[in-house]
């Protein structure tokens, strides 16, 4: 099967009838992108970004593992809120899962902390996400701390949640892959897969596999929070120098911003 009908079918949604049940259609997506994942690492690159890509996959799904190891899928959850880097961890932890000898559930765990000034477009892409990747999804817009209280107090069985924070994200420098939650914050493990990942390994995992992703960032969004505080970035800009001011500014697709240290040129924090 071709990757470009893989990216078909994923863009879609695997829950077309074929499916005697959630669990197949699960069973059937991990298998499906575990083969995607497998082709990409054993292709043969000269390009470093991708051997770096190819590297950082191989370490991520380690985490995995050792997680699926430590945990049970009753006690894993998995925080989404549908931007790019929670998307790559989403796409690896179903490939991981292809390989887990425990049975599967009908749908995965998962919390989407809502921004208090959501985009349509995350909202849109969010649900769309649930579908494709048989996602149990709920829902809190409340700030983090009382949210993830609220989800431990309805699932105490839960006891590590899957984060895709990024070391160069606000409060992620000192992260390992598994940290406890801070003192006076509700009590799990918080598991980084993807700390190390850099913003341009991000994207050419993203594009290399054809993962269908938020369509803002197709329109120079870089880093998404809320409609009030994000906006595209300036960095993307293609707008000439501001010389007609009757011009509606253009920006180019967040995959091409070159520098990592301007993802966040977007945010207003």
């Amino acid at each position: 099967m071709t990757r470009d009908l893989l990216a078909g079918q994923l863009d879609e949604g695997v829950l077309d009838g074929d499916f005697t049940s959630n669990v197949d259609a699960l069973r059937h997506t991990c298998a499906e992108l575990y083969a995607r994942i497998s082709a990409f690492l054993q292709t043969k690159s000269e390009d470093e970004r991708t051997r770096s890509t190819q590297e950082q996959t191989r370490k991520s799904i380690g985490v995995i593992q050792e997680a699926l190891n430590r945990y049970s899928l009753e006690e894993l959850s998995f925080s989404y809120n549908g931007g790019k880097d929670c998307l790559v961890l989403l796409i690896l932890f179903l490939a991981a899962l292809s390989q887990h000898p425990a049975q599967l559930p009908s749908r995965l765990q998962s919390v989407y902390i809502v921004s208090p000034h959501p985009f349509p477009e995350v909202d849109r892409f969010v649900n769309k996400s649930t579908e494709t990747y048989n996602l149990d999804l709920v829902r809190y817009s409340k700030p983090m701390k009382e949210a993830f209280a609220t989800y431990l107090r309805e699932r105490p069985q839960v006891k590590a949640v899957f984060v895709g924070t990024r070391r160069s994200d606000p409060h992620g420098a000192r992260l390992t892959s598994f940290d406890k939650t801070d003192h006076g914050w509700p009590d799990f493990m918080r598991i980084h897969p993807v700390i190390d990942w850099h913003y341009a390994e991000i994207w050419t995992f993203i594009r290399e596999l054809d993962i269908p992703y938020c369509p803002l960032y197709d329109l120079g969004y870089t880093s998404l929070g809320g409609t009030t505080d994000t906006h595209p970035n300036p960095a993307l800009c293609t707008t000439a120098g501001g010389t007609n001011l009757s011009e509606k500014e253009k920006y180019r697709p967040a995959y091409d911003l070159v520098e990592s240290d301007e993802e966040r040129l977007g945010r207003d924090r």
